[in-house]
């Protein structure tokens, strides 16, 4: 932070116009292995909301206003009118990106920001970026809910405020602090001590500065329709989620493409298991550490039935910057993202994958109507995306012979 910025900080909190909120336990993880400045736009997370309805941008800010009292998150809106070269998908992805990459200014905020782009007097998309140590992607869920239920509240002339949240993100925090005294989260980190003892780092000797700094790549795929069902029907018949299934198939795809044989990957939760904070915009996700020992002679289905899904991640001192348990993320993006659609009115909610600068490594998954989008964010001077390429292909392949086979070896499952 800028002496200047200290110096407004210092000024405000002397005057009473801000007050200082100790760190919930997920926005420490998000400070303490970043290996970039908070303001790093490697900390935005992203969405795009398709809307179809005779809306003007006034109504919009008026919608966003009481958004902004329910949920007590200030938030900066504009609205702009596009000319007929910037209505095709690729030139509102350009304006999308422009809104998502402008930094945040985290003493002055809003750390919300909201832009209305209209391609005709129906025909609108949403952008919405906000800063990771307030939201998450279960929280943008919540921003189209409330948002679409302002708007049409308005729409029936009832302008009465939407109701406060039953537990506020900064309530949250601190019910959480009081939880977690030393020897609750000492009882913690000798379980997850014990889980991770003798796991390593795969990329260890390739860490330092330079590996830990500079944007990921994304590069976008999709698994079939066809794949998908087959990947689902696997779930059912083996009796488990299509997380641990394609999470399963993910583990033993980085193991034949790394050549290791412990692969431990960490994967976001929502941490919302209070009804209380369901409703809530905040930072709540977790990241959890999931360890597969692969064994290349077992069948897949029984790898499938040893996945466990667990909690926390402790783990040794890494090199600075760097997640201290594990260096790849997996994510299947199944948190509530309603979809509205009534006559006159339809408002769709799209997720970006930003990448996030804690991991080398990350594939997020999408149910994308009857496929899956798979996205890949890398870091490109770590892994050549050819490589990345190959271990997608690795990963649908493994997939593919496990839907077909699930007793096949997991040495049998390649290419």
């Amino acid at each position: 932070m800028s002496a200047d910025k200290r110096a407004l900080l210092k000024q405000r909190l002397q005057n009473g116009e801000m007050n200082l909120q100790p760190l919930t336990f997920p926005q420490r993880e998000l400070w303490e292995a970043s290996p970039v400045p908070a303001a790093d736009l490697a900390n935005h997370i992203c969405c795009l909301i398709e809307v179809r309805g005779a809306i003007t941008p006034r109504e919009c800010e008026a919608a966003l206003e009481r958004v902004v009292q329910r949920q007590d998150s200030p938030a900066n809106f504009r609205g702009r009118e596009l000319s007929a070269a910037q209505r095709s998908p690729e030139a509102v992805e350009d304006l999308a990106r422009e809104i998502f990459h402008e930094p945040f200014d985290l003493v002055q905020g809003p750390l919300y920001r909201v832009g209305l782009l209209s391609r005709a007097t129906d025909d609108h998309v949403l952008v919405l970026a906000s800063h990771h140590a307030i939201a998450d992607g279960w929280t943008l869920g919540i921003f189209v809910q409330d948002l679409v239920t302002a708007y049409l509240q308005s729409m029936r002339g009832v302008h009465d405020a939407l109701p406060v949240v039953p537990l506020s993100y900064s309530a949250w925090g601190a019910a959480e602090r009081a939880f977690w005294q030393p020897a609750e989260l000492e009882q913690r980190a000798a379980f997850w001590k014990k889980y991770l003892a003798g796991s390593e780092r795969l990329w260890s000797e390739l860490e330092g500065p330079a590996t830990a700094s500079g944007a990921h790549r994304r590069m976008v795929s999709h698994f079939s329709a066809e794949l998908a069902e087959a990947a689902r029907e696997l779930a059912r018949r083996s009796g488990a989620t299509l997380f641990s299934t394609l999470l399963t198939a993910f583990q033993i795809a980085v193991s034949q493409w790394t050549g290791a044989d412990d692969i431990v990957v960490g994967t976001p939760v929502a941490n919302r298991s209070k009804q209380a904070v369901r409703e809530t915009m905040g930072y709540f996700a977790g990241i959890v550490p999931l360890r597969a020992r692969i064994e290349r002679d077992r069948p897949f289905a029984a790898s499938l039935r040893a996945v466990h899904q667990d909690v926390q991640a402790l783990g040794d001192a890494p090199s600075p910057g760097h997640n201290p348990a594990f260096e790849i993320r997996f994510a299947l993006q199944n948190h509530p993202v309603p979809d509205v659609t009534m006559p006159g009115f339809s408002a769709k909610l799209r997720m970006r994958s930003t990448g996030t600068a804690r991991f080398h490594l990350a594939c997020e998954i999408t149910e994308e109507g009857g496929r899956l989008e798979v996205v890949w964010l890398f870091r490109p001077n770590l892994f050549p995306q050819d490589e990345i390429e190959n271990l997608g292909r690795i990963f649908e392949a493994v997939l593919a012979g496990a839907g077909r086979l699930p007793e096949s070896r997991a040495a049998a499952l390649k290419i």
